[in-house]
């Protein structure tokens, strides 16, 4: 082969190699999810009276840095339960509800792209979660949420977004357990579909329609657990991203459980998972590179990250733009409604009786002529300390907007209710040196509860003993009615709760007094106007000054272990 023949078969090679990367183009994408955002919109929380980590004004900073970056490449989600939280949702939801909800006013300013709708979301009703639905400017996406007149999407199911060339289809899904914690009221002329059967119907039609090149699922449900029945799951996020194949991400939330997973679908193709837990602390962020060559995908690869948010700079425009709203809701918290003479506090209701668990109590037997009360102190460690009572205090004392409701029941099922309840709660002891409390700990070495403590419910208005050294199921004794009655397990009584454990919310009531969750509808003999937190804020504003004591109607026995168990856990759990 002579000179001039290599030389020009080299020219030859060099320009059909340039020609072939030339026609190479990869695009880079940028997906940002918020979840579980609890209405942390501004670094104050007005709970506590003081500074927060994390919050929306961080995020915003954070997404203007990218969008610098990667312009219209970048996707920014939120996957539901925005509107219920801090007092700044509750005023705009109840309190000043002609004015735009903040939680729309957020969603616009950072210029979401699609946003899911959560339980939360739902439990505000639907003059609230409708107005919101309409004054946001990205589409609002459940595939599975179904209006029950027309069978069709209440929702949109999906969404298309389209970026050099890049086909994108992000599907919004919620949590169908949502029939089992909130009054129909809230969700009238709704169903909520399966997960797994929605998610495979709405893949295939997307696939088939729509011809993406990406799908990302937006799911607010978390990764497995929670209830389950015949009909649907709570939490399907691991069985959907391994057995629905076709999606390259799966956004979700609801757990609030931080994680970022990959795993093979059962087609072998690789899916992300991301949760960026709540309170707008972390942000989850997926980079999706996708080349192409000759207008055909021949690569995709996704990465992704959680992003604590709590070093990011406040964003002052964003501060300036919602100074106004967030002097409105200073202002309404701020509102002295009365003075507590000593301080309660919740951590005291693990242990036994409680001034923090029993001033609840109290209020539900009071407003509504009960028999007994059922209730659990809704936040893990919380306090309203002596001394002048603000609205602010409120949301510590009841964190949801939950309702009151009034069940008859036969002694017999409050038994076992209250067994169910214990069960969660209590470990059984062998001997002194046991623990008291079902614990673990955490990859930290943190001892906390093992189940969720808002699902450990105790009792007024009967006296009885919770034996630890007794297996579960056998640890309650009931002793008698606290007004001395005696108590009778085949009687029929009146019993109070708050809504969400009255849907069936914990299952105290299907799974622990075995009444069926259908029938549930038909026990309901009461349900209050007005949400609890109402309630309490009204009784203290008629009292004026309270000493809130507890009831003295329970205890753990044997009492020779159970004290020092309880002073060893109560250190466990929340320090000297």
């Amino acid at each position: 082969m002579n000179r001039k023949y290599r030389f020009a078969l080299f020219l030859s090679f060099c320009y059909f190699g340039i020609m072939t990367k030339a026609q190479e183009k990869t695009v880079e994408l940028c997906i940002l999810q918020t979840s579980d955002v609890h209405g942390s919109f501004f670094p104050y929380d007005y709970i506590n009276r003081e500074n927060a980590k994390g919050t929306m004004a961080r995020v915003s900073s954070y997404v203007k840095s990218a969008r610098e970056k990667y312009c219209k490449n970048l996707l920014l989600l939120d996957n539901g339960d925005i509107l219920q939280g801090q007092p700044t949702c509750y005023y705009c939801n109840y309190i000043n509800t002609s004015i735009p909800n903040v939680a729309a006013e957020i969603v616009n300013y950072l210029g979401y792209d699609a946003e899911t709708i959560g339980n939360h979301d739902i439990e505000t009703g639907h003059a609230v979660y409708d107005k919101w639905i309409n004054e946001v400017n990205c589409p609002v996406i459940g595939a599975n949420v179904v209006d029950t007149k027309t069978g069709q999407p209440y929702l949109t199911p999906y969404v298309i977004f389209e970026r050099e060339n890049i086909r994108i289809a992000v599907i919004g899904l919620t949590t169908p357990a949502i029939p089992s914690w909130l009054d129909e009221n809230l969700w009238k002329g709704l169903h909520f579909g399966n997960l797994m059967e929605s998610a495979k119907k709405w893949v295939k039609f997307v696939k088939e329609q729509e011809k993406p090149d990406i799908i990302i699922g937006l799911f607010h449900a978390g990764w497995d657990g929670g209830i389950k029945t015949s009909t649907y799951e709570e939490n399907a996020v691991s069985d959907i991203a391994r057995e629905v194949p076709g999606f390259d991400l799966i956004l979700y939330g609801h757990d609030h459980h931080e994680a970022n997973k990959s795993m093979q679908n059962i087609d072998g193709g690789k899916v992300v998972c991301l949760n960026p837990s709540s309170d707008a602390r972390l942000l989850s962020e997926a980079m999706i590179n996708v080349t192409t060559k000759e207008g055909k995908i021949i690569q995709k690869n996704v990465t992704g990250r959680i992003i604590n948010v709590d070093a990011q700079p406040i964003d002052q425009d964003f501060m300036t733009h919602f100074s106004s709203q967030m002097d409105s809701v200073a202002s309404f918290v701020n509102q002295k409604i009365g003075v507590f003479t000593k301080s309660i506090h919740t951590r005291d209701s693990y242990f036994g009786n409680s001034a923090f668990c029993d001033f609840i109590h109290n209020l539900q037997l009071e407003i509504t002529g009960a028999d007994i009360s059922f209730n659990a102190t809704l936040s893990f460690d919380s306090s309203i300390e002596a001394g002048d009572v603000r609205i602010s205090d409120m949301f510590n004392l009841y964190k949801y907007e939950n309702q009151v409701y009034v069940l008859r029941m036969t002694g017999k099922e409050i038994h076992n209710y209250l067994e169910m309840s214990y069960a969660l709660w209590t470990n059984t002891m062998a001997s002194g040196d046991d623990h008291i409390m079902l614990m673990k700990k955490d990859n930290d070495g943190r001892y906390g509860f093992k189940n969720l403590a808002f699902n450990f419910d105790s009792a007024a208005g009967i006296d009885y003993i919770v034996d630890v050294s007794k297996p579960d199921g056998h640890k309650v004794k009931i002793l008698k009615m606290s007004n001395g009655e005696p108590f009778d397990e085949a009687k029929w009584y009146k019993v109070v709760m708050n809504s969400y454990r009255g849907n069936g919310g914990g299952e105290l009531l299907t799974k622990g007094a075995g009444i069926s969750h259908d029938s549930l509808k038909n026990r309901i003999i009461y349900v209050s106007e007005r949400d609890q937190r109402f309630y309490l804020t009204e009784k203290i504003k008629t009292k004026g000054t309270l000493s809130p004591e507890p009831n003295n109607n329970w205890h753990f026995a044997p009492e020779e272990w159970a004290g020092s168990a309880i002073a060893r856990d109560k250190e466990l759990l929340f320090g000297k």
